[in-house]
């Protein structure tokens, strides 16, 4: 984890308008706040609060890189979903996660290419969690059609900020 105080909400045009769309998404009865792209996620914390939550594994963190949130807003936490090596469930997510965000606090959840982050996502806002976003393509999205994954979508793909281990 990278964070260990709860990110407050400030109001901005961009806040609205991803509220708004989280609003509208729950009432239209999407079980999450709904998705955005990883350029959206990455233009959203640039100017807002938010947490991005990394749910990937450790060896994914130390071996594939992170997001690199240096000069925004946002913060980073890193929190796996899935348990290396047996990808057993994290019994301490929630929990984890109360550490580094409130209830009302944006969140953008990211993993390799977008499975573990919705699951998360669903099951924060079953929690209480009013802004769960999953970030489509994740952080490397699907393999192409070398079977190479970060080439075509997902976070590295666009050349969003990321760092190494």
């Amino acid at each position: 984890m990278s964070a260990s105080h709860p990110v407050a909400v400030s109001a901005t045009p961009d806040l609205d308008l991803l509220l708004a769309k989280s609003s509208a998404n729950l009432l239209g009865g999407l079980n999450y706040a709904g998705e955005v792209s990883p350029e959206e996620a990455f233009g959203f914390v640039k100017d807002n609060a938010a947490v991005v939550v990394d749910v990937r594994t450790v060896p994914e963190w130390q071996f594939v890189g992170v997001p690199e949130l240096k000069g925004t807003q946002g913060k980073l936490a890193m929190i796996c979903w899935k348990m290396y090596p047996d990808f057993s469930t994290n019994t301490r997510f929630a929990e984890e996660l109360a550490a580094v965000a409130g209830k009302d606090t944006p969140l953008l959840f990211l993993c390799r290419s977008g499975g573990r982050s919705l699951d998360a996502a669903v099951a924060m806002t079953a929690l209480g969690y009013r802004y769960c976003f999953n970030v489509s393509d994740g952080f490397e999205g699907d393999p192409d059609a070398s079977a190479h994954r970060g080439a075509t979508r997902g976070w590295k793909a666009k050349q969003l900020p990321w760092k190494q281990g």
